[in-house]
């Protein structure tokens, strides 16, 4: 055999060498990995401990049911409150609607007033006290205000303000309309003036 024919020969040789190289790396790393796999999934067996699992369920669980029977509980106050309102505050929109008729009855009593001894004022005084027995009944009370009082944003409605030598600003110079509680609810603020004190004749004199 011939130099020339020798070579073709050893190089295919020398490919075929190569190539079960490479398959050897090849099964060596699958070999390897599944090794790597194997000693992976036994450290994982290892840390998920049964008992320890089991009582991070347990755990678990315990606290979302402590969770769920604090919403059950707040829940179940939340609707005795609204009970408790539904019937307590039940005639709100009814006792809103009277006021204004009682509003116009006070006006009808001042002139009647004229003759106190009249049968017309002896019966419609007669029928303002069964209203406000009937208010009082409703748990509605009369908002505090009279000419001198102080001033409460909570309760009073302030229309205008002017001045005045006698009352000192930030205070009541006038009650232009009744306002009405019914327990802790507002039903209807107060409206009043309120006095800016001398402020004005003081800045007219200044000019």
């Amino acid at each position: 055999m011939s130099f020339a024919m020798q070579e073709p020969m050893q190089d295919k040789q020398e490919t075929e060498i190569e190539e079960n190289a490479a398959e050897e790396q090849v099964v060596d790393d699958a070999v390897e990995a599944g090794e790597e796999a194997q000693d992976t999934e036994t450290v994982e067996e290892e840390e998920l401990d049964p008992w320890e699992q089991l009582e991070l369920e347990v755990a678990k669980w315990k606290d979302q049911a402590v969770r769920t029977a604090a919403e059950l509980d707040n829940y179940r106050k939340r609707m005795t409150r609204e009970k408790l309102d539904s019937v307590r505050y039940g005639n709100q929109g009814l006792l809103e609607e009277l006021l204004p008729v009682l509003d116009n009855f006070e006006m009808g009593m001042q002139a009647a007033a004229q003759e106190q001894g009249s049968m017309l004022f002896m019966g419609m005084d007669m029928v303002q006290k069964q209203l406000v027995e009937f208010l009082t009944s409703q748990n509605v009370t009369e908002i505090p205000a009279e000419v001198g009082g102080e001033f409460d944003p909570q309760q009073h409605e302030a229309l205008s303000q002017e001045a005045s030598e006698e009352i000192e600003p930030e205070k009541i110079v006038r009650v232009i309309r009744k306002g009405y509680r019914m327990g802790e609810r507002l039903l209807r603020p107060s409206n009043v003036i309120v006095s800016l004190g001398q402020a004005a004749e003081t800045e007219t004199e200044s000019e």
